[in-house]
């Protein structure tokens, strides 16, 4: 098994003796040869706080049920209960007997306040019994803020999943979620966020969520980015994820001319593509090389460390004169970005009063979903737009509706 790893310039050739701004787009994806999954050591870590009670929590109950049954040999399993206090409803174990396992998940109660860093805390404990020969995954679910938590400690805890290459996703259940926190969490820890805005979406959306992390061969993946004296990165918000959601990146600096990205895991069958943006000196007519990429990876079934892919080198071609025209492909990247700036503008105008700036600024990221294909999200940014101005405020359901439609290409493939 090995990471197949394609770069792509937006435009690879610059007119001789300028400066010129590119962007540099990757893409990859695990190569799979064994036609099994790898084993999954898998935390659910579940909110039962009072505000769950009924159907929320019946629902949740099922869900996690769900995915007992489609835990296979070898697959660990824990589960971890939070209200204001955490508890080890199931420690971590090789899952043989799912009945036992979803009876004990059946006697969860709704009650109590909620202290998500505490949940998390636990979950980590016991996903690190059974990282060994395992893709270590969390789904963190919660309906409300975290009132008797410290939302620091959440995101000092997924930093420290990331370094220990534990992914955690998280689950925002109803309308009363923080979005701030789940989405910091989820991507400190290269996890995905997801929004279930009703209990009878919670078996889907934790089936899909469980679809994703089944596909996951490698983990713990940095692209390591090497440039010439001529070219460097752009002063301001150079890295972005773009596939499979949009996530502001960083990087670190090795020397004057290596930087070192952590992407997390990596699958066969989803792509996960990165838009790098460049700056370049002048250049003297002909072809140069600009640079140089490759992936470091961990292989957890194989337990072997620090493999490469291919190392691919950056080329430029300097001509007398020259029109730019940006690939198709990378300018699908460049939209999803511009999408989720947009967006983000607009939530930081709605947040100073600015509420038609805001309005504003949702309609033009909607265009920009359109350009780019995605007619879901185009109609949920349009609406909220249409909601501000009519109303001037944004439903609790609607910012997290557009938060998603932000970060998410919604509208599948043709």
């Amino acid at each position: 098994m090995t990471v197949e790893l394609v770069a792509r310039l937006s435009d690879a050739v610059v007119s001789a003796q300028q400066g010129a701004q590119r962007q540099l787009e990757l893409t990859l994806t695990a190569q799979r040869q064994q036609q099994e999954r790898a084993p999954l050591n898998l935390c659910l870590i579940l909110d039962h706080s009072g505000s769950m009670a009924g159907d929320p929590l019946a629902m949740v109950k099922r869900a996690a049920q769900s995915l007992v049954d489609r835990l296979v040999a070898g697959d660990r399993l824990a589960v971890v209960a939070f209200d204001h206090h955490a508890k080890v409803l199931v420690p971590n174990q090789v899952v043989r007997d799912k009945e036992t396992i979803k009876a004990k998940i059946a006697t969860l109660e709704a009650n109590g306040g909620t202290a998500i860093d505490h949940g998390m805390k636990l979950g980590l404990e016991q996903l690190a019994q059974g990282k060994q020969g395992t893709i270590s995954q969390a789904f963190l679910l919660t309906d409300g803020e975290n009132e008797h938590g410290d939302n620091k400690r959440c995101l000092d805890l997924a930093k420290l999943a990331a370094e220990y290459n534990i992914t955690l996703n998280t689950l925002g259940f109803g309308v009363h979620w923080n979005q701030d926190v789940l989405e910091q969490i989820a991507d400190a820890a290269r996890g995905r966020l997801v929004f279930i805005e009703y209990a009878e979406q919670a078996i889907a959306s934790f089936q899909a969520l469980f679809q994703h992390i089944s596909t996951v061969d490698f983990t713990n993946a940095h692209v390591v980015l090497t440039l010439s004296n001529l070219t460097q990165l752009a002063d301001f918000k150079p890295v972005t994820q773009v596939a499979p959601d949009t996530i502001e990146l960083s990087y670190e600096t090795h020397g004057a001319d290596q930087y070192t990205i952590r992407v997390g895991d990596l699958s066969a069958t989803i792509k996960r593509t990165l838009l790098i943006t460049l700056y370049t000196q002048p250049l003297p007519l002909g072809t140069h090389v600009i640079g140089a990429v490759q992936v470091r990876y961990d292989d957890p079934v194989r337990q072997q460390s620090g493999l490469l892919s291919e190392r691919i080198p950056l080329t430029l071609e300097a001509v007398a004169d020259h029109t730019p025209t940006v690939d198709p492909q990378v300018q699908q990247s460049i939209f999803t970005v511009e999408k989720y700036r947009k967006t983000q503008i607009a939530e930081t105008k709605l947040q100073s009063g600015d509420t038609a700036g805001a309005a504003t600024f949702l309609q033009s990221a909607a265009k920009t979903a359109l350009q780019m294909g995605d007619t879901e999200a185009a109609k949920v940014l349009q609406e909220s737009a249409t909601e501000l101005q009519q109303q001037s405020a944004l439903s609790e359901s609607a910012r997290k509706r557009t938060r998603m439609a932000s970060k998410t290409v919604l509208s599948k493939s043709p």
